[in-house]
């Protein structure tokens, strides 16, 4: 008796051969071949040979699918492209290799975060919103690389940007989506990536007032007004949505919460801050001092020559901040949805909505808004870091979604579950996934 190369035992005079089987199609088209071992008791068996030449047609398979694909229970398929920029994912039931979707969303992980922070939610993305959103988990800035600092993770950010919108010449608009201290990421991001654009040539004002009539100069700053449109990586900014973000920084009174408002340890973390976490901890405490110039976080509320950071926030339809009301040990609530602490809704939050359990708060954001905020402060009182923070960022509307997991078994994750960052520990953070799409702007 002899052993083969697979392990088995072969007779030296073996019985005849069953007739072989006809080759059948695999669901992609491949062809599987069989063998028969009759010295196996196990019954069909595949050769080395044929062993290799599935290997291959599952390697081709995997690589024209560009990274895998996922269906849901509607039998929609989510296409995923990777490169070194990070992941798309869209919807190829159509059928078509390319989607036709001109709605570009960006997803930016928090500290020590990752792209696969923001899977759940980009797959009920491309399942609620098939052909309409292109959706693009930022992987530029993860693990070690968010305590380099916003400022470089923004620039890192926005290069990542402009190199998925040249990937994606079909895209007309843009919107981002982003975790704690991603927002600020995404805010540096988006005053690099701002510009003023207009679908026309260039207009000579001064002819135009010397040769036209003034009801056809009217006319004509009417049509100037309507084609310069401010844009974003060349796209129209549709909307801005953060998730936890510490759009005040950490400094504050129990802006970082499980130090428990106690002052000594506040004031330790502000000044031990850097070790732990890089330059990152220093812009969150507004300890940086670069070149004498304000800390970045009180930079990034205003305009400057090189950077507009409100301009670029004021370009979006929408500006979202959802915040954890309770349970976040990370991110405190004022600094989450920018109130002031007497601003802050009560304590005693019902929900309001039995399809969103853990959403129990919503304050529209109007241009009213932006009066009434401002009104609420003493003018004569020595304004904080804080304060003119808040009168920065507040110069525009935000809407804020106010969360609460006080009921859940993952409320001591709550800083994770608010955009369920892996799905089977932080599920109970699905309906506030939902609420953003639901209401998402297209």
């Amino acid at each position: 008796m002899l052993a083969s190369n697979s392990g088995s035992l072969i007779r030296t005079k073996p019985p005849p051969l069953p007739a072989p089987r006809k080759p059948s199609r695999s669901r992609f088209g491949a062809t599987r071949f069989a063998c028969f071992d009759p010295g196996s008791r196990s019954g069909p068996c595949v050769t080395a040979r044929h062993k290799l030449s599935l290997n291959l047609v599952r390697m081709e398979v995997l690589r024209r699918m560009g990274g895998g694909c996922y269906k849901n229970h509607h039998d929609k398929v989510l296409k995923v492209e990777t490169d070194s920029g990070g992941e798309d994912f869209f919807d190829v039931s159509t059928g078509v290799s390319k989607p036709v979707a001109e709605h570009l969303v960006i997803m930016v992980n928090g500290i020590i975060g990752s792209p696969a922070d923001w899977r759940y939610a980009a797959e009920q993305f491309v399942k609620k919103l098939p052909d309409k959103v292109i959706v693009h988990r930022s992987e530029c800035n993860s693990s070690r690389l968010t305590f380099d600092g916003v400022d470089t993770m923004g620039e890192r950010l926005a290069e990542e940007v402009l190199s998925v919108t040249r990937r994606w010449p079909e895209v007309r608009k843009i919107s981002f989506v982003a975790h704690s201290l991603g927002g600020l990421v995404a805010r540096y991001a988006i005053g690099r990536l701002y510009d003023y654009s207009s679908t026309l040539g260039s207009v000579d004002t001064s002819t135009t007032k010397n040769g036209f009539s003034e009801e056809q100069t009217e006319y004509s700053k009417q049509c100037l007004e309507q084609c310069y449109k401010a844009k974003i990586a060349g796209l129209e900014p549709i909307n801005f949505i953060t998730f936890a973000t510490p759009h005040l920084g950490s400094r504050g009174h129990r802006q970082l919460p499980f130090l428990c408002g106690l002052p000594f340890l506040e004031r330790r973390a502000s000044q031990t801050a850097h070790i732990v976490a890089g330059r990152s901890g220093k812009h969150l405490f507004l300890t940086d001092n670069d070149d004498g110039k304000p800390p970045l976080l009180l930079r990034m509320v205003n305009d400057s020559d090189d950077f507009k950071f409100m301009s670029a926030l004021r370009a979006f339809k929408r500006r979202v901040a959802y915040a954890n009301a309770n349970f976040d040990h990370m991110v405190g609530w004022r600094t989450s949805s920018i109130r002031r602490q007497h601003e802050l809704p009560k304590s005693n939050l019902l929900v309001i909505d039995e399809k969103y359990p853990h959403i129990v708060y919503i304050e529209g954001g109007t241009a009213d808004d932006i009066g009434n905020k401002a009104s609420s402060v003493i003018g004569d009182q020595a304004i904080d870091l804080e304060e003119e923070m808040i009168r920065g960022l507040t110069q525009v509307p935000w809407e804020r979604v106010d969360v609460s997991f006080h009921k859940s078994k993952q409320r001591y994750i709550a800083h994770s579950t608010i955009q369920v960052k892996t799905y089977w520990l932080n599920s109970d953070g699905a309906d506030v996934v939902f609420h953003m799409i639901d209401n998402f702007l297209l």
